[in-house]
Formats: structure tokens, sequence, C-alpha cells
């Protein structure tokens, strides 16, 4: 039998509260292997976050000045930058039941963003040395990760529809020269809904999973 996992499609939600929760969902996990996977499906405000080493240097202001609110989490990998029309996913994964091996896990999720791209006959790439996918030249996917006692949190951001212009004022990922694309640049009537629910089949491939689409998701007590 396929393992469970819980998928959650959370609309629009602050960098804060999908924070909190996944803090809350990593803990519950951590203390019951027997919990299912989790997919938490969402979109942010616009906002910059920073993986734990990441260098100042990458922003294009004064820490003060900011456009959008910023976040210092404790993922890997640079700064970037969420906003509406871009499919922020947060998996919850216990590897001890896939594979405990953290360059799996990444090139697992590169998988499922190549593959959901492929669904669109968008041929998206790897590059070597270098972790997230792209698009003809352009950068597409962002991937950044937290993994603890073997549970995972943070994850991706696949650009489908949004405004790119936030990454204007940071160097995305650390990358000078690199550009950030949409989907929609390519597919101009695409829409961030039906992305997603192509990305759910394609993750539960790859990860070998039985995804249960759950509407909402409380945390509040």
């Amino acid at each position: 039998m396929l393992r469970i996992c819980h998928v959650h499609c959370l609309g629009l939600i602050s960098y804060e509260r999908a924070w909190k929760w996944q803090h809350s969902l990593v803990n519950k996990k951590q203390n019951s292997d027997s919990l299912a996977d989790i997919l938490l499906l969402l979109e942010h405000p616009a906002v910059y976050t920073l993986g734990t080493g990441a260098s100042l240097q990458y922003l294009k202001f004064e820490l003060d000045c900011s456009p959008y609110p910023i976040h210092r989490a404790e993922r890997g990998g640079e700064v970037t930058h969420h906003c509406p029309g871009q499919i922020v996913g947060y998996p919850i994964l216990n590897l001890k039941y896939h594979q405990k091996d953290l360059h799996w896990y990444l090139r697992q999720l590169e998988r499922v963003l190549i593959e959901t791209l492929e669904f669109y006959g968008l041929p998206a790439e790897r590059r070597q040395g270098l972790t997230g996918v792209w698009l003809e030249g352009y950068k597409i996917a962002s991937i950044g990760i937290k993994v603890s006692r073997w549970i995972t949190m943070h994850g991706f951001a696949l650009n489908v529809e949004s405004d790119l212009s936030g990454f204007e004022n940071i160097i995305p990922c650390g990358l000078e020269g690199h550009k950030m694309g949409n989907m929609s640049e390519f597919i101009p009537a695409i829409k961030t809904a039906e992305v997603r629910s192509i990305l759910i089949k394609v993750f539960a491939r790859v990860f070998e999973l039985d995804c249960l689409i759950n509407p909402s998701l409380d945390l509040s007590e």
C-alpha cells in the first residue's frame, strides 16, 4: 500500500502564518512516526526570505528600506521572493519512509517540478551544481529545504503567473546574471489552480504517495 499524504491547498497565506504551521506540523511528526505525510500548497503576499546563512550582499536595498516584509528562515539557500501567482509547496515528509538522503530529496523535488512543466510541453532542466529548475535560460522554480530528524520543511516555489518585478530588488538565490521566468511567458493563458492540480498528481507519482486533498488546515488551537 502507498503511504498517505494529506494535501492542503490553502490559498493566499502570510509567510509568518505558514511558517508557524510548518513548525507545529514538524513537531507533531517528530513525536509520532505514525502520522501521514503532508503537503502544504499555497501562495504568499509579496515577501523576501533568506536562508540561514544567506548573505545580505544579495539585497539591492538597505534592510530598513525593504519594499516588502523580509524574513530569515532556517532553510538552505540565499534570498528569494514570494508573491501571488507562484505555487509555494511545503512538504512535511518523514524521510525514514522514503530515503534518508538529502540529495535524493532535493533531486526528487526538482523532478516533481520538471515533470509538471513537461506535462505542458515545457522542456525544463536542472543546472549542474545548482538547485532549482530552469526553462530556456530562465530560472522558473527555486528550492530551499530544512530537514530535522528526517522530517522535512520549507520546500519549493514555482513561478506560474506572478509579478516578477520583486526579483529586481535582489540577486535571486545569489546567482548573478540569472533571469527569473514565469510559465505564463510560455503559455499565456495558464492559471495557477490548473498547474497546482497537475503538480499534486506528479508529486504523488514521484514520491509514491496516495495524496488525499483536504480543503483547509486549522491549527488555531
